[in-house]
């Protein structure tokens, strides 16, 4: 029997799957598919942008060098597909790429790109460094452009150096789970396990099975992405289009276009969309008489925005599309499932092991659930904002006043970045529950690099080394690490999470105190 059993190979899951391996858990990752490789998944139509935040997450482990590789030079952000094309669409064509190299200043500069909303392109220059004080330059930097194939290469090597076992052509068609275990079924064959984590897809299986409660608002489009010969490709104009009748994007590859059609969803899986059909409605939405010539690849999606209303119920837990579905514009849920994977699995590896606090596991749907919920309620506002009707142009233009204001635009960077997610974790100072800042300390080491092992960080600036005893007797959870900090911040101490959020935070005279007791709380006895 497994410690965990992971429904869905894509890049949540396999995320996953590394996290568990990291922390000694035995994991058996089961995935539908017979073999990797898809032209969904590969360029162009697997290409994604990966926030800040996602990146943040691949560098405290140390996969960044890796993914740039993968991932290698763009000529340019350009938008795809999301993993689940037939659900998603990715319309974010302004994600900016990291800088290899590391920066020798410790002051925060602004972010290359910030994104779009409802097609509203973002002034990175407009970004307020003032109201972004904990923020400072790193190896992670900006989002990074990559395409789901390389993504999902890098991945599934790690969680297999790792120990976790990928099993694929594996349909699961059943789930059940009492006091001690799980068993996921499929065809017959029976995997036991003492935890289940479905990262199947929005169209998810183990949602079903395990009787989760999936709610939410319903389609106001059918999207089509496709892979096409277009006769006339100079008819259309390049990059993200609003018209009066809908939406149509032409990406970088050639042939590679989208649309949006604003017919309450029906066409969308009611049957195959034909080329004459397609043609009509490129022609519909972009106001031309383009003509398709052929059509190699397509597929429709919707904006359903839809979460369940716990990421936990017994021993079955959901991750990315599986807890939450939305519209894909902005190209937020890949960047939502990477969030999920590294919140829940130092947490669920700390159950398995036995030295989780009370309580743990639990503040997975207390903290991700909201975020979730703040990503669905900004891809409705942008399907709002994107209507072809005189209620849409009035709230677009409205939107566009305000998001051509430096707040308006700070504030809309720090949520398609990821980078202003806060979890209530209590505490009175104003970095508690967010992300931690990349300290460089005077050795060259940087807060993220003390992260790679999957073990949480207690960084004590402090002269006289005060917090010291609060990391006895966790030392295969808890990291000890003292140093004089480059740049600190104003701070004297700093405990960390597994994934990179802050616990507790304090000045230069912290009290070692409130550190003892969120040490506890987040690490155990």
């Amino acid at each position: 029997m497994h410690d965990v059993v992971i429904v869905g190979g894509g890049p949540v899951g396999l995320f996953l799957a590394g996290e568990l391996g990291l922390a000694g858990c035995s994991v058996l990752v089961l995935e539908r598919e017979p073999a990797p490789g898809s032209p969904w998944r590969a360029e162009p139509l697997g290409m994604r942008g990966l926030s800040a935040g996602s990146v943040e997450a691949f560098y405290r482990r140390g996969m960044l060098p890796a993914l740039r590789a993968a991932s290698g030079p763009k000529d340019g952000p350009g938008p795809g597909t999301d993993r689940n094309a037939d659900t998603h669409m990715n319309a974010d064509a302004d994600t900016g790429t990291d800088a290899d190299a590391d920066t020798d200043t410790d002051e925060p500069s602004p972010p290359r790109a910030v994104g779009h909303f409802a097609g509203i392109v973002l002034d990175p220059a407009r970004v307020d460094l003032a109201a972004l004080p904990y923020r400072l330059p790193g190896p992670a930097g900006d989002g990074v452009m990559t395409c789901l194939e390389a993504v999902e290469a890098l991945l599934s090597e790690r969680a297999s150096l790792l120990g976790a076992e990928i099993r694929r052509g594996v349909t699961v068609d059943g789930v059940e789970q009492d006091d001690e275990r799980v068993v996921a079924r499929a065809g017959g064959q029976a995997y036991p396990a003492r935890w289940l984590v479905g990262c199947d897809g929005g169209r998810s299986t183990v949602r079903g099975l395990a009787g989760f409660e999936f709610t939410g608002s319903g389609p106001q489009f059918t999207g089509y992405v496709m892979l096409a010969d277009i006769a006339e490709p100079g008819l259309l104009s390049p990059g993200f289009q609003q018209t009066p009748t809908g939406m149509y994007l032409r990406m970088p590859a050639e042939g590679h276009i989208g649309m949006m059609d604003f017919d309450g969803g029906a066409f969308d899986r009611s049957r195959q969309p034909a080329p004459g059909h397609l043609q009509s409605v490129l022609r519909r939405v972009s106001g031309t008489d383009v003509t398709l010539n052929g059509v190699s690849l397509v597929s429709t999606y919707t904006d359903r925005a839809m979460q369940t209303t716990t990421h936990r119920l017994g021993r079955v837990l959901l991750a990315g599309d599986a807890a939450h579905i939305h519209s894909p514009l902005g190209g937020q849920g890949l960047n939502l499932g990477i969030g999920d994977a590294m919140n829940l699995g130092w947490k669920l590896a700390a159950t398995v092991h036995g030295h989780a606090p009370d309580g743990l596991l639990d503040t997975y749907t207390r903290e991700r659930h909201p975020v979730a919920a703040d990503v669905l309620a900004r891809s409705r506002a942008q399907v709002a904002a994107m209507r072809p009707d005189e209620h849409g142009r009035a709230l677009r233009g409205m939107l566009a006043d305000l998001l051509a204001t430096r707040d308006g635009t700070t504030h809309m960077f720090g949520k398609l970045s990821g980078t202003s997610i806060r979890y209530d974790l209590g505490g009175d100072h104003p970095l508690t529950g967010r992300s931690a800042p990349d300290l460089r300390l005077d050795d060259g080491t940087r807060l993220g690099e003390l992260l790679r092992d999957g073990r949480g960080v207690l960084l004590d600036l402090s002269p006289d080394r005060r917090l010291r005893g609060t990391a006895t007797g966790r030392p295969s959870r808890l990291r000890y690490a003292a140093g004089t900090a480059k740049n600190d911040l104003g701070l004297g101490a700093l405990l960390v999470r597994p994934d990179g959020f802050v616990a507790c935070a304090g000045g230069r005279d912290a009290d070692p105190r409130p550190f003892e007791q969120a040490a506890e709380r987040w690490f155990g006895r």
